[in-house]
């Protein structure tokens, strides 16, 4: 019998007030809150914005869009990356705020869901350097993580799939 080894994940997330974050936090969050006002959310009513802030300052946002024939609809936070990788290609995605207005949120239980949590991981992967984020339920506590990776522990990787990363 081979012998066993083990794989162990740790992740760490913070949690802030509002009030105790730095002035770009909190203006991404107000941003990301713009843009969930927009959402499209007519069968869940949870609406969903997402703000991306690049290393030139520039501020990128997007929210959920559902449509009927599910699962064709987007998550707000990856409506904001891909706008982002398509609107400034070779920007560095310095932090993403994602955020729900909606009553039946949860703030203890809000976070990405697994495809949005793949997505960041990719993007910081393919920037080279850690994106911070942060998640906010209407006006509660943040939480925050200053990686994406710290979501999504042991994410697909291009080369367990036998390609590169580029």
């Amino acid at each position: 019998m081979a012998e066993k080894t083990t794989r162990e994940w740790r992740s760490t997330l913070t949690v802030w007030s509002p009030e105790d974050l730095d002035a770009e936090d909190r203006e991404l969050l107000r941003e990301a809150h713009e843009a969930a006002s927009k959402a499209y959310a007519p069968y869940s009513r949870f609406q969903v914005g997402g703000a991306v802030r690049l290393e030139d300052g520039t501020v990128v946002r997007g929210s959920n869009q559902e449509n009927m024939a599910y699962p064709s609809g987007m998550c707000g936070e990856r409506v904001a990356v891909f706008a982002a990788g398509a609107q400034h290609p070779g920007q560095a995605m310095q932090a993403v705020a994602i955020v729900s207005p909606s009553a039946n949120a949860l703030s203890e239980a809000f976070m990405p869901c697994g495809g949005c949590r793949q997505v960041l991981v990719e993007a910081e992967r393919r920037q080279g350097q850690p994106m911070r984020v942060l998640l906010q339920v209407r006006d509660e506590e943040v939480v925050v993580s200053d990686s994406a990776l710290n979501l999504m522990p042991f994410a697909f990787e291009a080369h367990g799939l036998g390609g590169h990363e580029s």
